[in-house]
């Protein structure tokens, strides 16, 4: 398959070049810094800015699924979902674990105490959540984390779920990038999730 990434370069993002390489997709690396990353097979980088929607959309057109990976409070969604629409693409989202809910039913960005420079990030996440969950135009898919998301192991063992946040039986939140990577593979080679969210846990 054919598989863009924007914001390859980024923790994220090179986990999920990895993964998809690993599994012989074709990929095609989107950064603002492309330029410095040095060849590697299966993946060709190219240098362009969510922002500039008639060039974007004309780097990812023809791709069977786009991932986007980037910080939200530097996005624009307007601008994202133009350039989903233009090119006709299913975008497939690194999502985040603020706007999961809790065993209670509470959103954990709405839960006392939910420290202040997280929700510099989340609510943004939040907000593009729920634009999507509008009907973008577009065919999407979600993906959010533990709540604990960081460098780890590619274990290939984890737990999905849909709106509520995973829980291992040791009270811990987490995934690693490469296990995230893992799930969002899978749902692109075998979609489960078109046009909702779901959450990857251990």
């Amino acid at each position: 398959m054919k598989i863009a990434i924007m914001g390859a370069t980024g923790n994220a993002g090179q986990r999920l070049v990895d993964e998809a390489v690993s599994r012989g997709h074709t990929v095609t690396g989107i950064s603002r810094g492309a330029d410095t990353q040095a060849p590697r097979e299966g993946v060709t980088w190219v240098k362009a800015d969510v922002n500039d929607v008639d060039d974007m959309a004309s780097k990812i057109a023809g791709h069977d699924a786009v991932i986007l990976s980037m910080p939200f409070k530097s996005l624009d969604a307007d601008n994202v979902f133009a350039v989903a629409r233009k090119a006709g693409c299913w975008l497939l989202v690194v999502g985040g674990a603020a706007s999961l809910q809790t065993e209670d039913g509470v959103v954990l960005l709405d839960t006392p105490g939910f420290p202040d420079f997280i929700k510099v990030e989340a609510a943004p996440a939040r907000d593009f959540l729920n634009q999507l969950k509008a009907g973008p135009g577009f065919d999407w898919t979600f993906l959010s984390p533990a709540m604990m998301f960081g460098p780890g192991e590619r274990t290939g063992t984890f737990r999905l779920g849909t709106e509520t946040l995973l829980t291992a039986p040791d009270g811990k939140s987490s995934i690693s990038y490469e296990d995230f990577a893992v799930a969002m593979i899978d749902e692109i080679e075998t979609p489960k999730h078109k046009n909702m969210r779901f959450t990857v846990g251990y």
